[in-house]
């Protein structure tokens, strides 16, 4: 790192460098979009073909596009506040509250439906496939957003040395 300036550098200054975030690769990309198209589809899938009464249906899809949008807005609160708290202690309450209530009454719905256990184990399977998926989904869209953010810094500290 050294040889890339001229003459000699201070300890200070190398602490001091930005560092650039890690790109994800294609592959990977392609993996987390992959997994999280597949879970929602089992998910639409299982919903669309769920035996019984349609307010039980249309309960498990409401329950699953709650969990899916706090389990967004959750990753997003805990990355803001990752390094300083930024949001409000209400906020923290909202988004965690949401992701709990979305999670315990989807799962309540899962239970008290009259359904055979095999239809039980498959909504459960993929809601949680779905909940996870959407976690990774939101930590590999934030990372990219952030790296582009960084790259465009960086490209304009470059711009203004030149000139």
């Amino acid at each position: 790192m050294r040889a890339m300036f001229n003459g000699p550098m201070k300890d200070s200054m190398v602490h001091s460098l930005p560092i650039a975030p890690r790109r994800d690769t294609a592959a990977w990309r392609l993996q987390v979009w992959v997994s999280f198209c597949v879970a929602a589809s089992l998910c639409a899938i299982g919903l669309a073909w769920l035996p019984g009464a349609e307010l039980d249906r249309a309960f498990m899809v409401m329950g699953y596009v709650y969990c899916v949008s706090s389990a967004f807005a959750l990753a997003k609160f805990v990355r803001d506040n990752e390094s300083a708290r930024i949001d409000s202690p209400m906020w923290k309450a909202v988004v965690w509250g949401a992701f709990f209530v979305a999670m315990a009454l989807t799962g309540w719905g899962l239970t008290r439906m009259t359904i055979q256990p095999v239809w039980q184990a498959y909504l459960l399977v993929n809601w949680l496939f779905l909940i996870s998926s959407t976690f990774t989904l939101a930590k590999t869209l934030r990372d990219a957003h952030e790296a582009d953010l960084f790259e465009a810094r960086m490209a304009g500290r470059r711009e203004a040395a030149a000139e």
